[in-house]
C-alpha cells in the first residue's frame, strides 16, 4: 500500500486526510492498517515521528459506525496531559466529516467536573492519562463496560511513570473480550510484561531496531564541566538563528528549568513548560512556540512525548537523561516527517556513564565537537554542584566510649530523666489492685487498701 487511497477507506476519512496534506503512509502505518483492522491485538514498535498516531487511529476510525449510545466504545490511555490534548486534536481533524464524539480526560486543578459533564453527554472515543481516567471510573462516571478497543500509546514512557498500578486498576473494569493495541518508540523488560500478561497472540510489527536513530538527525556532544558553562555554551550556539531558528531545549527538573529560564540571554524569545505549572501555562507556552512568537521551548522529560511540533531545527539535551529512552524520545522531536534536524547533548563528567548507555543503546556513538574557545569555562557551581565536605569521625571501633564531637553539648537536667520503662497491662493491674485476697476478688482488695 503506497498511498492511503490502497487503504479502501470510507470517503469521509479519504477526504480528512487529504484536508491534513497526507499522500503517503509510512512504514507503520502500512503494516499496522490491516493488522488492526482485522480485531487482532496488535504491538507497533516504531520511531518517535514515524505517525504513530495516525496508524492507529486510521483503522479504529474505519471500523467504528454511528452510535448515540452514552458509554464509550475506544479507550486511548496516555501518559502526559500534552498528547491527550495533541490526539482529541487528530481525532477532531480526521473526523471533519463523520459523527464521532471524542473527550480527553486529565488532571488539572479544576477541569474534573468539566470532564464529567463532556462523558455524560456521550461519547465514542475516550483519550485519557490514567490517574484521571481512573478518577471518573471510581466516581461511576465513566464506565467501561462497552470498551471494544484499547489503545495503550507511549507505553514504555507510561511504564516509566509508574502507571503499572493504574493501569492494572483500570483493566479490572474493562471486559476481557476486547482488542488491545499497544504502541511504542522503545522495547523494554516492563513492556515485554506488559504484553505477556494482558495480549493474547498479538501480531507484532517492528518497524525499526529498538533504539536506533532516525537519519534524518545529525547529533553531536560537548564535555562540559558544570551548569554555568553549559549556560555559556547555551548562549553562544543560540546567536545562530539561521541554524537554531526552533529549538526545544530539554533539562532534568524543574528546578533546572526554571534556573535556566531565569538566566538564558534569550529571555524574550524563550517558553517554558514542566509539571509544576498550571495546564493554562503549559498550553499557551506550547502555542507560543508551534506558532513562532518564542523561539525557544525549556521542557522537562515529563513531557518530552508531549510535544508534536513541525519544523523543530534543534533539540538540546542541556541534562544528560537519566534513562538512555528518554534521550530516543528527545532527540524524536526533530527530524520528523523525513526533514533534517540537530540534536546537541551537553554532559557532565559524572554523566559519562549515562551518555555510554545511551550510545549502546542505538548501536551509535554520538561525534564529540569540540568545546569552543570562545566560551568561558565558568567556575561557579549551583548549589546542588557544591561537594559537601566529608568529616571523619574520630571514633574508636575497639572500644564503646563515646568521643564527643565540636558540636556536643550537655543535657540539660531536665532532659537527662531516663524514659521509664513501659508496664504491660497486667503489670499496671497488679500493682493498681495488689494480690486479691480472694481469686477474683478485688473489691474486697480494693477495700482493704482504702482502710490502711
Amino acid at each position: 500500500m503506497n498511498s492511503f487511497e490502497d487503504f479502501n477507506i470510507k470517503k469521509q476519512l479519504q477526504k480528512a486526510i487529504a484536508d491534513l496534506g497526507f499522500d503517503t503512509p509510512t512504514p507503520i502505518q502500512q503494516e499496522s492498517f490491516s493488522a488492526i483492522l482485522g480485531g487482532a491485538d496488535f504491538v507497533g514498535i516504531a520511531q518517535t515521528g514515524t505517525g504513530k498516531t495516525i496508524a492507529y487511529l486510521l483503522p479504529i476510525l474505519q471500523d467504528l459506525n454511528y452510535s448515540e449510545q452514552l458509554q464509550p466504545r475506544v479507550l486511548i490511555l496516555v501518559p502526559t496531559r500534552e498528547l491527550v490534548i495533541q490526539i482529541v486534536d487528530q481525532i477532531e481533524k480526521l473526523t471533519t466529516y463523520v459523527n464521532i464524539r471524542v473527550v480527553g480526560v486529565y488532571g488539572g486543578s479544576n477541569n474534573i467536573d468539566s470532564q464529567k459533564r463532556a462523558v455524560a453527554q456521550g461519547v465514542d472515543i475516550v483519550v485519557g492519562t490514567p490517574r484521571r481516567l481512573y478518577d471518573l471510573v471510581l466516581s461511576n462516571q465513566l464506565r467501561l463496560k462497552s470498551i471494544k478497543k484499547l489503545v495503550i500509546d507511549e507505553v514504555d514512557i507510561m511504564l516509566d511513570f509508574g502507571y503499572k498500578t493504574q493501569l492494572k486498576n483500570i483493566f479490572e473494569y474493562l471486559i476481557t473480550k476486547r482488542q488491545n493495541i499497544l504502541f511504542s518508540a522503545t522495547m523494554t523488560q516492563y513492556v515485554d510484561e506488559l504484553i505477556d500478561d494482558f495480549l493474547v497472540n498479538p501480531v507484532k510489527k517492528t518497524i525499526s531496531l529498538s533504539g536506533t536513530p532516525l537519519e534524518t538527525i545529525r547529533q553531536q556532544a560537548f564535555a562540559v564541566p558544570n551548569f554555568y558553562t553549559k549556560l555559556n555554551l547555551l548562549n553562544y550556539l543560540l546567536k545562530n538563528r539561521v541554524e537554531h531558528n526552533k529549538v526545544l531545549i530539554f533539562v532534568s527538573s524543574k528546578l533546572n528549568a526554571e534556573r535556566l529560564y531565569e538566566l538564558l540571554h534569550f529571555r524574550s524569545e524563550t517558553s517554558m513548560i514542566h509539571s509544576g505549572k498550571e495546564q493554562n501555562y503549559r498550553t499557551d507556552s506550547i502555542e507560543k512556540f508551534v506558532y513562532g512568537k518564542s523561539r525557544i521551548l525549556i521542557a522537562t522529560d515529563v513531557i518530552s512525548r508531549g510535544i508534536d511540533i513541525e519544523k523543530i531545527s534543534t533539540v538540546i539535551s542541556f541534562d544528560t537523561p537519566f534513562y538512555p529512552e528518554n534521550y530516543i524520545h528527545r532527540i524524536g522531536r526533530t527530524g520528523r516527517a523525513g526533514q533534517e534536524g540537530s540534536s546537541i547533548l551537553f554532559y557532565l563528567e559524572k554523566e559519562t556513564a549515562q551518555k555510554e548507555a545511551i550510545e549502546s543503546l542505538m548501536n551509535y556513538s554520538i561525534p564529540l565537537t569540540e568545546f569552543p574557545s570562545e566560551v568561558q569555562r565558568s567556575t561557579e557551581l549551583t548549589p546542588e554542584e557544591k561537594e559537601k565536605p566529608i568529616v571523619q569521625e574520630e571514633v574508636s571501633y575497639k572500644s564503646n566510649a563515646f568521643v564527643p564531637g565540636p558540636s556536643f553539648h550537655e543535657k540539660l537536667p531536665k532532659n537527662k530523666k531516663e524514659n521509664e520503662k513501659k508496664k504491660s497491662y497486667g503489670e499496671q493491674m497488679k500493682e493498681r489492685y495488689k494480690k486479691p485476697i480472694r481469686r477474683g476478688d478485688k473489691i474486697q482488695n480494693m477495700k482493704k487498701k482504702n482502710k490502711r
